[in-house]
């Protein structure tokens, strides 16, 4: 049975979030609202979440999924992050991107770029994203809700539990909040480098050197 809770966008209930965050620690899935699109969630180390994830996006094992976390100071736990990147990550975060960092040892290997060695984080700027990791006390995995066929991504809580029915614990209804998922960008190099174009500009990045 997939449940659907309304919460406040802006102000979110304690309680209900709460109720979320307990799903997420028992091993289930979310969907839940972001500061570009809703998501899929589940908690860092739970395999059956991330399973339930890549069959509802269809997707294989290659398939990475993005780190939510807290705050910059979580972010260095997870990801190595030199001099010049952090001064852009401090700039641009809480906000609409997604960075490929190197991950470090406390990302279980499964969750990281095969070859790479890399992970991505993100930091949405969202009151009940933010709500939702403050809950947990540890980051969520992460991936946009955009179904196989789908031009789009859902946006409809509605909707969401409709076509979710079943396969998803809990949907976060806070709304509508868009459908342009983030703005990727690698720090992996000398440089930044964006991946793809999303809700986040670009060009804080594209004009940017390291010094």
């Amino acid at each position: 049975m997939t449940v659907r809770v309304e919460v406040h966008p802006a102000a979110p209930q304690r309680r209900l979030i709460g109720e979320c965050a307990d799903v997420l620690r028992a091993g289930g899935v979310l969907a839940y609202p972001t500061d570009t699109c809703y998501a899929l969630g589940c908690a860092m180390n739970s395999a059956n979440g991330v399973k339930t994830i890549q069959r509802i996006r269809q997707t294989g094992k290659d398939h990475e999924l993005s780190l939510i976390c807290r705050d910059l100071s979580e972010i260095a736990t997870y990801a190595r992050v030199p001099n010049w990147a952090y001064r852009l990550l401090k700039a641009h975060t809480p906000g609409p991107y997604t960075f490929i960092l190197a991950a470090t040892r406390d990302v279980p290997r499964r969750l990281q770029n095969s070859k790479r060695k890399t992970v991505g984080i993100r930091v949405p700027d969202n009151p009940v994203t933010a709500a939702l990791v403050e809950q947990l006390g540890d980051p969520m995995l992460s991936t946009t809700l955009q179904l196989p066929g789908d031009d789009l991504p859902l946006n409809d809580g509605f909707e969401i539990q409709e076509r979710l029915a079943g396969q998803v614990d809990m949907v976060v209804d806070a709304g509508s909040c868009g459908i342009e998922p983030s703005t990727v960008v690698d720090l992996t190099g000398s440089n930044p480098v964006v991946l793809r174009v999303g809700k986040g500009d670009p060009e804080h990045f594209e004009s940017r050197r390291s010094l």
